[in-house]
């Protein structure tokens, strides 16, 4: 534990002390279990291994600049959990015991929130799964919800700096009326052959169009688009988003900084008049983008080109940060305070 070099924390996992188990059977949920263990005791023919039947959630803990530890938007992940749960046909979690677990394994790994100022943040992974053994494709009957914590550095190596991103029409995230809209891990594994293919070409991120038409822009990679024209947020509108929580933030921090907000269908070819545009993800807030290259149509759409974020985004990661670290007041209600 001495040996955590805060300022130079990498994202990844580190192990924490404890993390909450809850079990899901004959109908109920039972009480919280603390565990030591990092593994999980599961049977073969588990739903959650065949049939993917598992979704998850991600959200950080923040030491303030007043010492107290802060939970962003607590309540979102809650309620959006309860959407995957009820897409892939799992026991939904009930919103408080949801919430006294995510505060029960903060306060329990309370010496791994990392210190204010050092830039780094305690990620909260939680996790359910179906785990009855079944061989037929229908709904397990018993679940499994865990949480655990680690503590993560900046998503961003060498500050806040815009990265470049690529267009590849081979490959579909999800489908239009399929499960993009849900946080689970099928979304994720169709993601990893496309994912590979930007960062071998040398782009941090694929940027995905429709797949029915390839004609509108959808998610970038794991996290959600917005641009900036004209004093406006535009981010797209389409039934294959995961909702993100930060871009559902960072539209109501727009509109306090004077902005107007459009969520809308979005073509491809409108990149080429924003000024600004940026990826949004609990992870890394807000990744700004440099460039988006469109290989097929042999076109390069530039936002940044010495490479500096634009004001705007600039302007919205710095006020979502001094929310999320208690240097500015949280008109919102969106941080829950860990006592």
């Amino acid at each position: 534990m001495n040996t955590i070099d805060w300022k130079n924390l990498a994202f990844g996992y580190i192990k924490t002390d404890y993390n909450i188990r809850c079990s899901y059977k004959d109908g109920k949920w039972g009480d919280l279990e603390v565990s030591e263990s990092e593994y999980l005791n599961l049977h073969m023919a588990a739903t959650c291994l065949h049939y993917g039947q598992e979704a998850f959630e991600g959200l950080k803990a923040f030491r303030g600049v007043d010492g107290k530890i802060r939970i962003f938007r607590l309540d979102e992940n809650a309620k959006r959990l309860a959407s995957s749960c009820k897409g892939i046909m799992m026991a939904e979690i009930p919103a408080q015991k949801f919430q006294e677990a995510v505060l029960k394994v903060v306060k329990m790994n309370e010496r791994f929130v990392p210190p204010y100022g050092s830039g780094a943040s305690l990620y909260i992974r939680p996790l359910l799964i179906g785990t009855s053994a079944q061989v037929g494709v229908k709904p397990a009957s018993e679940y499994e919800f865990i949480i655990f914590v680690t503590p993560v550095g900046p998503y961003f190596k060498g500050g806040f700096n815009t990265t470049p991103f690529v267009i590849l029409r081979e490959y579909d995230r999800a489908a239009p009326l399929g499960t993009g809209t849900y946080k689970i891990g099928g979304n994720y594994a169709a993601s990893l052959v496309a994912g590979q293919r930007a960062y071998d070409l040398g782009y941090s991120a694929v940027f995905y169009l429709d797949a029915k038409e390839k004609k509108y822009i959808d998610e970038c990679g794991a996290a959600n688009f917005f641009g900036i024209k004209n004093n406006t947020y535009i981010t797209p509108k389409s039934t294959s988003i995961l909702p993100s929580i930060t871009n559902k933030s960072l539209m109501v921090l727009a509109e306090e900084l004077g902005m107007k907000v459009e969520r809308r269908h979005i073509p491809v070819e409108e990149l080429a008049t924003f000024e600004e545009a940026g990826a949004c993800g609990t992870a890394a807030v807000i990744s700004p983008i440099q460039r988006i290259d469109d290989l097929d149509e042999n076109k390069s759409y530039v936002f940044s080109k010495d490479g500096t974020p634009g004001a705007i985004c600039e302007k919205l990661y710095n006020k979502i940060r001094a929310i999320q670290l208690g240097e500015e007041e949280d008109k919102y209600g969106w941080i829950t305070i860990v006592e």
